[in-house]
């Protein structure tokens, strides 16, 4: 039995390299129990959550509580307060999340996608074509986006309070046109901007729900594939991805349910509402669900089998 002996004029007590090693077992013991436990809670809730995301009820029509929130989520304004912290537009999750919903569905959905694919066949190109997927849907939300803003500016006209009036002018504000005014140069200028709306926060808001969706849905038949060939089980960086994701729609659905029932705006939330609706429609409906090609790339999972 080895030691190793004080060199501190016998101050210190021997150390016993295997009593050391005992108790490192003993401490290590309880971590590993520990980690046993948190990968046992992770595995039951993503199973549970891939179960629920990817039945056919949800995959399939998930779309008809998202439109029936958009269209009656401005009843809530009847009952909420004005006072609370939600009514703030300068809120932390309105500056930080409403602002960038898109950057952020597209960083961590695109990673779940990766990761999924990539797992699946081990083929970085068949990854980047289920990735181009994404990229597709984020040309149709800029395209979207900038025809809306477009169609704002032609609609639309910039104007000015008056300064000086008198007091028997209506309870409206008398109004000056500014000729020559796009909606942002006009609003960041601190005027007033009239004119057909839409809402671009209820759009990418409603087109990432949608996505985050559809894509999540192939996780729980990833799931039941691996078990039935016996491979390895998923990695839990899957796994808390696919959570992250979860956790992602979740935060999109409250956002929304927050911006209709503290900042209504009829009708320009549901046209963003169905804008997004139909361009999902459109791709994941339609374009995605023919055969996989270099013009197509194919619907979530197609390939992974």
């Amino acid at each position: 039995m080895k030691t190793v002996s004080s060199s501190n004029n016998g101050f210190l007590p021997d150390i016993n390299l295997s009593k050391l090693h005992k108790v490192a077992s003993d401490v290590a013991l309880p971590a590993r129990c520990l980690v046993s436990m948190l990968n046992g809670g992770l595995v039951f809730l993503t199973n549970l959550l891939a179960t629920v995301v990817g039945s056919s009820v949800a995959r399939s029509h998930f779309h008809l509580p998202l439109n029936a929130l958009v269209l009656f989520g401005p009843v809530f304004s009847l009952w909420v307060s004005s006072y609370s912290v939600f009514a703030n537009r300068n809120h932390f999750l309105y500056r930080k999340f409403l602002v960038s919903a898109w950057g952020w569905t597209c960083c961590i959905a695109g990673s779940f996608i990766f990761l999924l694919s990539y797992s699946a066949r081990r083929s970085a190109l068949l990854s980047l074509r289920h990735l181009s997927r994404l990229a597709v849907t984020g040309l149709l939300w800029w395209g979207a986006g900038r025809l809306v803003g477009l169609l704002e500016d032609a609609d639309g006209a910039c104007f000015q309070p008056l300064t000086g009036a008198g007091s028997d002018l209506p309870t409206q504000p008398l109004l000056l046109l500014q000729e020559d005014q796009s909606k942002v140069s006009c609003l960041r200028a601190g005027l007033v901007w009239r004119g057909y709306e839409v809402s671009q926060d209820t759009l990418t808001l409603c087109l990432c729900c949608l996505l985050l969706v559809q894509e999540m849905s192939v996780f729980g038949h990833y799931i039941l594939k691996g078990e039935a060939l016996q491979a390895p089980p998923t990695g839990a960086p899957l796994r808390i991805i696919f959570l992250l994701c979860v956790f992602l729609l979740t935060l999109w659905l409250f956002l929304l349910l927050c911006l209709l029932s503290y900042f209504p705006q009829f009708p320009s939330q549901q046209l963003g509402g169905a804008i997004a609706y139909l361009g999902w429609r459109g791709l994941y409906q339609g374009w995605y669900r023919l055969k996989p090609s270099w013009l197509c790339p194919g619907s979530p999972g197609v390939g992974l089998d």
